[in-house]
């Protein structure tokens, strides 16, 4: 299920609204504190959606329109219901605020926005729902690419996130170039295999073309 969610600025990591959690019993101090960690290595140039391993649970995020919307699940919960939650906050949060979000200077601005945030927590909070059963098993929503990384390999080695942007865009690169290598290694050795036999081949036909045609 989902422990915690924030929701903050991608600029600056100002939190700009949050689930109080006050039905939980666990205390979720270091995770928050993680959570602000992170959102201080957050920049323009960082992975859109992510999701971050850390002790028993993994932190899912998304970015949109300069503003992140991060929550805490436990492992075991689905990562489409976890990016489905965080779609219905993100046009919610950015319908209602989405023109202040540039201007507010003070953390929490938005602070009435946990109830919004709490009543639709309830509705992801069972998961066998037919309502989330059908969000399973939509095909729409394609969370096989989103980068998973461990919290150590970020916080640890100080490592920010458009870091791992950077990196994922190189291994693309990496893989096209490789395709395409590997394309034109295949034609070569295509040609190497079947171009004398079509050179001679060509002969041949050439040469009783020209005999039983012209004399």
């Amino acid at each position: 299920m989902v422990r915690s969610t924030i929701i903050a600025r991608v600029v600056d990591g100002l939190p700009l609204a949050a689930s109080m959690d006050d039905e939980e019993s666990e205390d979720l101090t270091e995770y928050k504190n993680q959570a602000k960690q992170l959102f201080k290595r957050l920049s323009t140039e960082s992975e859109q959606r992510c999701s971050i391993e850390t002790g028993p649970y993994v932190f899912n995020y998304l970015i949109e329109f300069g503003v992140c919307y991060l929550c805490l699940c436990e492992r075991s919960y689905p990562k489409k219901l976890a990016f489905a939650y965080l779609e219905e906050l993100q046009k919610e949060f950015h319908e209602k605020y989405g023109n202040e979000v540039g201007t507010v200077a003070r953390p929490y601005a938005f602070v009435k926005f946990d109830n919004y945030i709490q009543k639709v927590k309830k509705q992801y909070k069972d998961t066998r729902t037919q309502r989330n059963l059908n969000k399973l098993n939509d095909d729409l929503q394609d969370v096989s690419r989103i980068m998973n990384r461990n919290i150590q390999d970020i916080l640890g080695r100080g490592e920010s996130l458009d870091r791992m942007s950077t990196l994922s865009q190189t291994l693309s690169q990496d893989t096209k170039k490789y395709l395409k290598d590997a394309k034109r290694l295949n034609l070569q050795a295509l040609y190497q295999k079947y171009g004398p036999p079509a050179i001679v081949l060509f002969i041949v036909l050439l040469v009783v073309y020209i005999r039983f045609w012209w004399y």
